[in-house]
């Protein structure tokens, strides 16, 4: 999306108010990252991820 958006990874950082690390980190697929950050990121794109409920299927 940043790409698309033809923004630099500073420019990213500076928009969102993260920094520039956690981009670069969030980019190179870091499995460990602050989610309220990664939205810092996402609602500049007007998106969000968040906690969805599991359907249970079946009893275990």
């Amino acid at each position: 999306m940043r790409k698309q958006h033809r923004l630099t990874q500073v420019e990213l950082s500076e928009k969102s108010g993260v920094g520039l690390r956690f981009v670069r980190e969030l980019e190179q697929g870091k499995p460990t990252l602050r989610l309220d950050k990664v939205n810092q990121i996402l609602n500049l794109f007007g998106a969000e991820v968040g906690v969805v409920p599991m359907t249970k299927t079946d009893d275990r």
